[in-house]
């Protein structure tokens, strides 16, 4: 899946004492882009502050620590200017779907999703004040009334629903992506996983399901989330009962018929979709 970066690792401790060098990578992003070098179809890499340091001489003093990935560190810069002509273009996110390499991947839509939330958390939202990036943990502040906003990580569900030998597969409704998927959902207030699962499948699809188990979890920046994959047996009638307004259509697929999508082991979607076709289910 999209974090599964090994041998390379991640390290996601927060070090706003670490002071970026030429040689560190540069996340700048703007609307759903990133800034990249494209070196092939599929291949890229970031710009170092090196390479945009000359147009932009504060730039040392002026961007975000996000992360390491191995010894390599990563800081998100806001209204750069990038030298004219460049080799650097703005990427959009769905491009990291399939990029290589992929942990610069993974880099990516990581900084991405740190983008949008500091974007998102300017003001303090009980008493309009300025937030300031806290010292200490990745948190924003507020000096006014002491509001403190973390990061959102948004709970949800991706949902087998299996009956013998057949899974269920969906297609969203008035989404970009049209592919076969499971149904999925976010978990509400005061709602366990399994809650989420049983209402999610009942709202889309009017089936009945037990035998909840846990598959394996999967951070998504891509809508803030963390995934966590259940399998569950069908309980009753089999009889669909779409909702239209979340799906286009829901159909059951015998093992042996399931369509797979060429998504280079990306999602957790797709890699329960293999799991259960592959028979090991």
């Amino acid at each position: 899946m999209i974090q599964d970066i090994a041998p390379h690792k991640y390290n996601n401790a927060y070090r706003p004492d670490r002071s970026p060098g030429p040689e560190s990578r540069a996340i700048c992003c703007r609307d759903r882009a990133v800034l990249v070098q494209r070196t092939d179809d599929r291949s890229f890499d970031f710009p170092r502050f090196k390479d945009l340091e000359s147009c932009n001489p504060d730039i040392y003093d002026h961007c975000t620590y996000l992360f390491a990935i191995d010894d390599q560190e990563f800081y998100l810069l806001d209204h750069i200017t990038v030298p004219a002509p460049s080799q650097f273009a703005m990427e959009n996110t769905q491009f990291f779907r399939t990029a290589m390499p992929r942990h610069l991947a993974f880099a990516a839509i990581t900084g991405f999703q740190l983008h949008q939330w500091y974007e998102n958390r300017r003001y303090c939202g009980h008493c309009g004040a300025p937030l300031r990036k806290h010292e200490k943990e990745r948190m924003m502040y507020c000096d006014t009334c002491h509001q403190m906003e973390y990061p959102k990580i948004s709970p949800a569900v991706i949902i087998a629903v299996t009956d013998g030998n057949r899974l269920l597969l969906s297609k969203y409704a008035g989404r970009t992506y049209k592919k076969y998927a499971l149904l999925a959902g976010f978990t509400e207030i005061g709602e366990t996983l399994e809650e989420t699962v049983q209402r999610e499948v009942m709202e889309e699809v009017g089936l009945k399901v037990t035998n909840i188990r846990y598959y394996k979890s999967q951070p998504w920046s891509y809508s803030d989330s963390l995934l966590a994959g259940f399998f569950c047996d069908l309980d009753g009638s089999d009889d669909i009962r779409l909702d239209r307004e979340e799906l286009a259509l829901a159909e059951w697929f015998e093992r042996e018929d399931i369509p797979l999508e060429d998504d280079n082991n990306v999602s957790l979607t797709q890699e329960m979709i293999r799991y259960f076709k592959n028979g090991n289910l």
